[in-house]
């Protein structure tokens, strides 16, 4: 519940189409007007997103419960994304990664270091330009990843480029893309939610965060601010943007 951003994300689900002339109780409501809401809510889902709404009969509903959690669970994996192949792997979907900036990193050359950002999701890799000669490094360059259905960490690294000797590691992270695909899984189409945070991947002391890291719906698209602490190296910090693409885009 934390990490989809508590109630007011679970209602933003739950309660997404309230028609006119219902009022969601209030403090002073009664037992009986709380409970035709709660009904309507859960168990006739009036409310929900038609995509996640299914059928029920009275003879159905000991089994109510039980296929409605099923296809929420579904919805997250697949409900809003197509599919895409190469072989045998399928897409989700796309995340774009703006690699911001670098701060305070490591000295790999005399007095300075010339460094990139490389970034691996399953089997595919994506760089950064190189900076000459800086160690507060501004790229603020996008780069591009399909996410494959079975994803795992998307992992960063950071390089010092020489040009007569293999290049130097600058420290390393990986980044939790869980908190961000599941909540926009959960909300489907952003652009019809006005600007809200919906997730958030929380910092801990087995993570390189820096910071609590929000999911966010900015302008229609779901974004993550992220603030990493670069892991085996004497010092740096790293700034990324995630923006989330299903393939229907």
């Amino acid at each position: 519940m934390i990490e989809v951003g508590g109630n007011s994300s679970a209602n933003a689900i739950y309660e997404a189409f309230i028609p006119e002339g219902v009022k969601k109780p209030g403090a002073d409501a009664s037992h009986e007007e709380r409970m035709r809401f709660i009904r309507s809510k859960y168990e006739l889902q009036e409310f929900l997103k038609p995509s996640l709404r299914i059928a029920s009969r009275p003879s159905e509903r000991s089994t109510l419960q039980s296929s409605f959690s099923r296809k929420i669970m579904d919805s997250f994996r697949s409900s809003h994304s197509s599919k895409n192949s190469e072989g045998m792997v399928e897409f989700i979907g796309l995340v774009k990664v703006k690699v911001i900036k670098g701060t305070n990193l490591a000295i790999r050359d005399m007095l300075s270091s010339d460094p990139y950002v490389v970034l691996n999701l399953g089997q595919q890799t994506a760089q950064t330009n190189v900076v000459k000669s800086n160690l507060n490094p501004v790229w603020n360059q996008d780069l591009m990843l399909s996410v494959p259905q079975d994803f795992g960490p998307l992992k960063l690294r950071v390089f010092d480029h020489d040009t007569f000797s293999a290049d130097d590691i600058m420290g390393e992270a990986e980044v939790d893309l869980q908190p961000m695909i599941t909540s926009a899984m959960a909300f489907g189409d952003a652009g019809m939610f006005g600007d809200m945070q919906i997730g958030k991947w929380l910092k801990s002391h087995d993570n390189a965060l820096l910071m609590d890291s929000t999911v966010n719906i900015v302008d229609g698209k779901v974004k993550q601010e992220i603030l990493l602490k670069l892991q085996n190296v004497e010092s740096g910090e790293i700034e990324l943007e995630l923006e989330w693409l299903p393939l229907d885009q």
